[in-house]
């Protein structure tokens, strides 16, 4: 069985891509079978996992979006973590909503292309778009359970009902099994109090659907991205890989696999 998470939240600094890549790590470190699909126009997830080169890809998920590539053909499998696989993205992916648009179940266009794909992994990761736009829709309408990563900041909650009403639309239109599967704290600093008013905020709005593990501020979890490694392999021993590490095992026990 696979579980298939949408991580999406349409402010942009929250921690959404560093989540998908060092989640994404964690589990496969714990032996599990993982595919990331980059749906982020910037491809951050991408070049996070050491594809630097955008512009050189051959395919990308625009070319499954857009000009129907089977998937099968888009997966990298050459990322430096065993277990891992990726469906990357470049700024092509820019263009894909407008040329979706004009296509009959523009919303259902990565949940068929990625169905053939699935029986191959355990988990998948998809990361979204900072907006609200069709490429979130498909990525919604794909997913088994959505991932909120929320950063320990100002405004902390801020357009958390927006993302809420989408959601809500996309389980009542689109998909039914959509649920909430999880809250992630990010850019926790133990030091300031505002971080620790926010975790209390934000548990008192979701409840048990946050996790347990927050993800701290870490100079090296910032770090890793630039080099193209999960935190996991850039510093194994820093706290942000010990957070994302404790967070793949809770993912893991949530039994959704």
């Amino acid at each position: 069985m696979t579980w298939t998470l949408a991580v999406v939240n349409q402010k942009g600094g929250v921690g959404k891509t560093t989540t998908v890549v060092n989640l994404a790590t964690g589990l496969a470190l714990a032996g599990r079978r993982v595919l990331v699909v980059d749906g982020d126009p910037q491809g951050n997830a991408t070049s996070g996992l050491g594809i630097t080169d955008k512009a050189e890809l051959e395919y990308s998920v625009y070319d499954g979006l857009v000009n129907h590539v089977p998937l099968a053909e888009i997966v990298r499998r050459d990322v430096a973590v065993p277990g891992l696989d990726l469906i990357p993205a470049n700024l092509e992916l820019a263009g894909a909503e407008m040329e979706m648009f004009q296509e009959l179940s523009r919303e259902t266009i990565l949940k068929k292309a990625l169905k053939p794909l699935l029986g191959e992994y355990q988990y998948v990761l998809m990361d979204g778009p900072p907006s609200l736009g069709l490429l979130t829709l498909n990525i919604l309408t794909a997913a088994d359970a959505v991932l909120i990563p929320i950063q320990c900041e100002y405004y902390a909650l801020e357009g958390i009902s927006q993302l809420m009403n989408i959601i809500d639309r996309v389980r009542n239109h689109l998909n039914p099994r959509l649920e909430i599967g999880l809250v992630v704290l990010t850019m926790h600093d133990e030091r300031v109090n505002l971080s620790r008013q926010v975790v209390a905020e934000v548990r008192a709005f979701f409840g048990d659907k946050v996790a347990e593990t927050v993800v701290p501020r870490n100079v090296r979890l910032s770090e890793a991205p630039s080099f193209g490694q999960p935190i996991e392999i850039y510093d194994p021993r820093s706290k942000g890989a010990q957070a994302y590490n404790a967070l793949a095992q809770e993912v893991i026990a949530l039994g959704k696999e």
